[in-house]
């Protein structure tokens, strides 16, 4: 028995249909991806919460696209153009950002990253958001006791950019999965997103497991784990929207 022909559309932020296709068994990231594969210009594509789990969007045109929530675990974003585009809350879990255009990108906030060494590859002034865990404002590790106050910029001008050590003097930041797993035996403390440009990078250390270190940063939001967690759980849920 031959199956429905499923069409699925895909609309732009101004409800507009930019790109449609029809097969059996259709899903977005199927959508997507013949769209991709046949050149279509996806500028401004609307793919809030779209599951596109290791999706193939090699050089896609996805500038200012919305892909608030979107699950991009997996996708393979190489060469993609991600100009303006809105990832706040996406999931970027193992995605492949190598030579992506993410200047102007809204709230990329990648909480786990495999290749950390390629961020610094990215434009000078692209943005990137990460974490710290602190005690209270205070770096619980920093000699010099560093503040971190929401809405404040902090500036380290002694910093090492020998990145072949691990732990080195300057502004150490993480992904939040290092951040999580490096505070289990302490419920007390807090997490800051901060956000700095590429060019603040100092050092990326070789083989790195998620720390590395800037120069300045600005405290965007301080959260609790519980607040952190809960988070995460919505992230999840949202991995499973098709």
């Amino acid at each position: 028995m031959k199956k429905e022909l499923i069409k699925i559309q895909i609309k732009n932020i101004y409800d507009n249909v930019i790109y449609e296709y029809e097969c059996e068994d259709n899903t977005v990231r199927t959508t997507l991806e013949n769209a991709v594969e046949n050149g279509a210009n996806l500028d401004g594509a609307n793919l809030y919460r779209a599951n596109l789990y290791r999706a193939n969007l090699d050089g896609a045109n996805l500038d200012g696209a919305n892909l608030d929530g979107a699950n991009l675990d997996g996708a393979n974003l190489y060469r993609a153009n991600l100009d303006g585009a809105n990832l706040d809350g996406a999931n970027l879990y193992r995605a492949n950002l190598d030579r992506a255009n993410l200047n102007g990108a809204k709230n990329l906030e990648p909480l786990w990253v495999c290749d950390l060494y390629s961020i610094k590859m990215q434009d000078p002034e692209t943005k990137l958001r990460y974490w710290k865990f602190v005690d209270g404002d205070k770096s619980p590790i920093h000699d010099k006791k560093l503040t971190y106050k929401v809405g404040k910029t902090v500036t380290e001008k002694d910093c090492d950019n020998n990145e072949s050590e691990a732990c080195g003097a300057g502004l150490n930041v993480a992904t939040l999965q290092w951040c999580l797993k490096n505070t289990i035996s302490n419920n007390s403390a807090d997490f800051i997103e901060v956000e700095f440009k590429v060019s603040d990078i100092v050092a990326v250390p070789y083989y790195s497991d998620g720390k590395f270190r800037v120069k300045e940063l600005k405290v965007l939001r301080k959260l609790s784990r519980e607040e952190v967690l809960t988070e995460l759980k919505q992230i999840a849920k949202w991995s499973w929207y098709d």
